[in-house]
């Protein structure tokens, strides 16, 4: 069965480039007033949103959209029933298993907040964790891999930050890490990919488009190709493995953006989609429920409520739907098993990647073994890799990471 599953024979005489087309739909509106600077997370595949500024004051107030219903339901504030001046906008947040966070922000008599609160989605409570190891801050960009978050950048009361922070939720600490290798930027946008994080535009004084990679198991920062759109700060972003967007935000025309860019991983590239449907607007929120994106709120001189979902292109290599599968061991120096819900799992494919992008599936043995997959990869540099498995019928597909050693 060797090297079997990299190819599908059935599917040789279908064009890979068939896609179909990606569109917008709106949705039901969020609760409360129209709102912009809010912080959100997604929980057992529900959406929150949290916080942020309406036309009259910041908030504390969190709401939680269940997409299968297409409607918003009222969560608990921040600090639960009885804190006061907890409310705020620009805040950090993410979410990690079970639990969202939110640290950092600006509210309406603080400027600068470094605290952080953890929200419980099994018990529906907020309990105050560690507070955010540098200095107080808002607007800095944030994302979360393999159970820990990463923060970094912003404003603080001495102006611009580069610094960069991980956050353990199962110790409660905070880390500092190397610095952020672009300029000091408050605004910028970022997202989880695959295996490392992305960064990209923000206001360093003047507005940014340069977009860059963080590779926690090293510690390091790559820069990659630079967003085409205009340079812009206020976007937001989402991930999707092999792709990433960043969409909306203001740019240096001080005009309010509705354009949608989608990055791939494996190429380096940057390929216009379809607009938002919805007005142009800066400082969104956007989330990523079962492969698919939802955007809304934000402000372009009126407080937004009106929210939307983005059906992505799908074509046999873009499969926006995912399935559980895991590695063991890992790091291994010879032999990898990956387990999961495999179906058909004789008919499926699998692809390696290094973390550039370079395909490498030709440099691995694959069998089948008690209904896993088992990888020889004593050929392969020792390095990070990531797989990718996509199921018979080409519906769904896994990520993960391999560590050779």
């Amino acid at each position: 069965m060797k090297k079997l599953l990299s190819t599908i024979v059935a599917l040789s005489a279908i064009s890979f480039a068939s896609y179909s087309q990606d569109y917008w739909q709106q949705k039901d509106s969020v609760n409360g007033a129209g709102k912009s600077v809010c912080g959100f997370f997604v929980l057992q595949n529900q959406g929150f949103i949290v916080g942020g500024l309406d036309e009259y004051s910041f908030k504390r107030k969190m709401y939680s959209y269940n997409p299968i219903q297409n409607d918003w339901d009222d969560e608990e504030s921040i600090g639960g029933p009885n804190a006061d001046g907890l409310d705020r906008g620009s805040a950090s947040t993410f979410s990690i298993g079970t639990k969202g966070y939110i640290c950092l922000g600006q509210g309406q008599t603080n400027p600068y907040f470094k605290d952080t609160w953890e929200y419980d989605s099994e018990t529906g409570a907020w309990s105050q964790k560690a507070d955010f190891l540098g200095s107080a801050r808002r607007q800095a960009f944030q994302f979360a891999v393999d159970g820990f978050a990463y923060v970094g950048g912003g404003q603080d009361a001495t102006g611009l930050k580069k610094d960069f922070y991980k956050y353990d939720p199962t110790t409660n600490v905070w880390t500092q890490l190397n610095d952020f290798a672009g300029t000091a930027r408050r605004q910028a946008t970022a997202f989880a990919m695959g295996a490392e994080g992305y960064v990209g535009t923000g206001d360093d004084g003047v507005l940014k488009n340069d977009f860059w990679m963080y590779v926690p198991s090293t510690d390091s920062w790559i820069q990659k190709a630079n967003f085409p759109g205009t340079p812009r700060a206020g976007a937001v972003s989402w991930g999707i493995f092999p792709t990433g967007f960043i969409a909306t935000g203001e740019d240096n025309t001080f005009t309010y953006k509705k354009d949608v860019w989608e990055y791939n991983y494996f190429a380096n590239v940057w390929v216009q989609r379809t607009d938002l449907t919805g007005p142009a607007r800066k400082n969104a929120t956007a989330f990523v429920i079962d492969g698919i994106a939802y955007l809304g709120t934000g402000y372009n001189g009126t407080f937004l409520d009106d929210f939307y979902a983005y059906y992505g292109i799908v074509g046999l290599d873009e499969v926006s739907k995912t399935f559980s599968t895991s590695c063991f061991p890992n790091p291994s120096v010879d032999q990898v098993v990956i387990s999961g819900d495999l179906t058909h799992l004789s008919q499926s494919t699998i692809q390696l990647y290094t973390l550039t992008g370079t395909n490498v599936t030709d440099q691995i043995d694959i069998n089948l073994s008690n209904n896993n997959l088992k990888l020889s990869i004593d050929k392969l540099a020792p390095g990070n890799y990531i797989y990718k498995v996509i199921n018979a019928d080409h519906t769904a597909s896994s990520t993960g990471k391999i560590i050779k050693l």
